[in-house]
Formats: C-alpha cells, structure tokens, sequence
C-alpha cells in the first residue's frame, strides 16, 4: 500500500489564494500507487488533465455544497 497525502484547498480559495503551487508541491514526492486527496470547493476541472500529464488517474466526489473530494492516485513514473 502506498502513502497517501491529503491536502484541503477551501480555506485558501475563500481567502482568494491560488492553491496551484501547494498542490504541485504536495504530489511531487508522490510515487507509483500512492494517493493524492484534494478537497475543494468545488470540482476542479481544469485540474484534471494537469494531473492527467503527470500520471495520476482521479475520481471526484460532491460531499457538500462547496465541498468536493477528489482522490488522485498515481498510476504511471
């Protein structure tokens, strides 16, 4: 079982900061099979084919009103 990171951006985004930095910076150590769970306010789309480049598959998941889970794990090197 590999490790998994767990990273909440809805504090940032309501006080208007762009999380992308601290996301990159979060799945960087990532290696194959670990996982990568992002909770937004909402489903981060533009994201996806981000992550996408960098090997990871992802489902996302409403909680809430303003609450989404999305788990990314890292299937590719």
């Amino acid at each position: 079982m590999g490790k998994t990171v767990e990273l909440d951006v809805r504090e940032d985004l309501k006080k208007k900061l762009e999380p992308f930095q601290k996301i990159m910076a979060a799945i960087q150590p990532l290696a194959q099979g670990d996982v990568f769970i992002l909770h937004a306010p909402f489903k981060p789309v533009p994201l996806f084919p981000i992550m996408k480049k960098k090997g990871f598959s992802y489902q996302a998941e409403k909680i809430e009103d303003k609450h989404w889970k999305i788990t990314f794990v890292k299937t590719e090197e």
